[in-house]
């Protein structure tokens, strides 16, 4: 609305590129129709939108360019990254950086009109630190023990539990799993740790190690002002270093508020509105 004000809300996802443009565009339109129908519009009104799609995996510059290729029914779509939009709300459009701690793991800042990246590859390549890393590596573990190599904890027996005590269980459900499955098990990690699980805040240290080292890459890169964001960054924060702590500021907003902004943006550049 060129106003500003909120007509309606909708949920859906998740939205990640990398696995297959008709299945995130089937979770976009979703929500776009839960938000057309809260606000009392007809689907047709959708002809009518400019809408921003900052959508995970897009930072890669062949899915980018696939998402932006593929049709839609919006009367424009600005098609960029969840990790650009986080940072452009994070700092009201100016020079920063954010660290994403939720899912997967990403750093991101612009700097002087450039945008420079830091992680965020995909798992289980990269994303150290996520929800998902924090998932998979508690599944190692869990075999780990079974093996009897390291012993048991509470955390590691209630995941073993959890897939009826059979290692072959856990195997099955690695080999097919995506990142937000193993990131199911996150907060089971992180209320572990709370109670001093030793495996539990081992996970959490080196999590928070690599999180650490996002930050550190884009203090050096310039990023003068730096956010943790993202479903993971309150129970991460306590346990980064110290000097990483000090470095961080709260964000003025999220992602879905650059988002807007991008799209308020390419309407204006459409004359749409004023």
């Amino acid at each position: 609305m060129p106003a500003g004000g909120i007509l309606g809300e909708g949920a859906g996802g998740p939205a990640n590129v990398r696995f297959g443009l008709d299945d995130t565009f089937g979770a976009i339109l979703r929500a776009a129709a839960e938000c057309l129908h809260a606000a009392g519009l007809p689907q047709a009104a959708l002809g009518r939108t400019v809408a921003c799609l900052a959508l995970a995996g897009a930072s890669e510059p062949g899915h980018l360019k696939a998402a932006r290729a593929y049709r839609h029914p919006f009367r424009a779509a600005v098609v960029t990254s969840d990790a650009h939009a986080a940072c452009l709300g994070a700092h009201g459009g100016e020079d920063g950086g954010v660290v994403i701690v939720g899912t997967g793991t990403i750093g991101w800042a612009s700097i002087a009109g450039r945008e420079h990246r830091v992680g965020g590859w995909g798992f289980p390549t990269s994303d150290e630190g996520s929800g998902a890393w924090l998932g998979c590596e508690a599944v190692r573990r869990v075999l780990w023990a079974h093996d009897g190599r390291i012993g048991w904890t509470p955390l590691l027996a209630h995941l073993f539990a959890a897939f009826r005590s059979d290692p072959h269980a856990l195997v099955r459900f690695s080999l097919a799993a995506r990142p937000r499955d193993f990131g199911r098990l996150a907060p089971a990690v992180v209320e572990h740790a709370r109670r001093g699980d030793p495996a539990g805040r081992e996970l959490m240290q080196f999590a928070a190690g690599h999180i650490d080292g996002l930050v550190r890459r884009l203090i050096a890169r310039g990023a003068p002002r730096l956010c943790l964001v993202g479903g993971l960054a309150e129970v991460i924060a306590p346990w980064l270093a110290d000097e990483v702590r000090r470095r961080l500021t709260a964000p003025r907003g999220d992602a879905l508020t650059g988002a807007l902004g991008l799209a308020r943006a390419e309407a204006c550049a459409m004359r749409l509105v004023a």
